[in-house]
């Protein structure tokens, strides 16, 4: 068996999650099994409201569970507090979010070598960002605003920000949500090249079948309850 195989770089195991609600307490999510091996792409799907962004807020350490295991490079990410669970994340981990989230007072340039200083690699990280902004053909914005930018735009700074360090994993929650057909095919085809030739990991939460299609695995979360998708 081999080494990515035997351990994963993502684990949920017995993963439930429950909030108070004004009717008594709801289960978002119940008894979650997912394991998701070095460099696979795993798709998630799932009507709105089905739980599949708190599922990757989970398996990403963003959140902690209500039960159940959580690991993420070998740490377990359930059993310690967010500075820790931070520490795990921080150069090794990647995320794209449907609204960018870019910081509007940073340029472009500026948006992407925030993580890496954040990260400790305050020395590489102009060169670092240059190369992942050049990498998904942004290099004439790198002074540029997010306010400056179409969507499609900010959505590729988003893109260069998460590849920049080289993480292990890349957790994305619909990532070309916000973009019409013709940007999301761009946005999409960029992470998964990226993905591909980095050998990262991908957790993709997302809505649109075909973009679930690229993944090696797909699987569905259906009241609270993940299980392999029909193909």
């Amino acid at each position: 068996m081999s080494d990515s195989v035997s351990h994963p770089v993502v684990s949920a195991h017995g993963l439930t999650r429950r909030v108070r609600a004004p009717g008594g307490e709801l289960t978002i999510l119940q008894g979650v099994e997912l394991d998701v091996a070095a460099g696979e792409a795993v798709a998630i799907v799932g009507a709105s409201g089905s739980g599949k962004s708190t599922l990757l807020g989970l398996l990403a350490g963003l959140d902690a569970p209500t039960a159940g295991e959580v690991h993420l490079l070998g740490q377990a990410m359930h059993a310690v507090d967010e500075d820790a669970r931070a520490a795990v994340r921080a150069g090794k981990v990647g995320f794209v979010f449907q609204s960018f989230q870019l910081l509007p007072g940073l340029t472009a340039l500026e948006n992407v070598m925030l993580p890496l200083e954040l990260a400790g690699r305050e020395r590489e990280a102009g060169a670092l960002a240059r190369q992942a902004l050049d990498d998904v053909g942004l290099t004439p914005r790198l002074e540029h605003y997010p306010h400056q930018l179409s969507g499609g735009e900010q959505q590729r700074v988003a893109v260069a920000r998460a590849f920049a360090p080289g993480p292990r994993v890349l957790f994305a929650d619909e990532p070309t949500g916000n973009l019409d057909a013709n940007t999301g095919k761009q946005v999409s085809d960029l992470i998964f090249r990226l993905r591909e030739a980095m050998g990262t990991a991908l957790v993709l939460v997302t809505h649109d079948a075909e973009l679930a299609a690229r993944c090696e695995r797909r699987y569905e979360l259906r009241d609270g309850v993940l299980a392999a998708a029909a193909a």
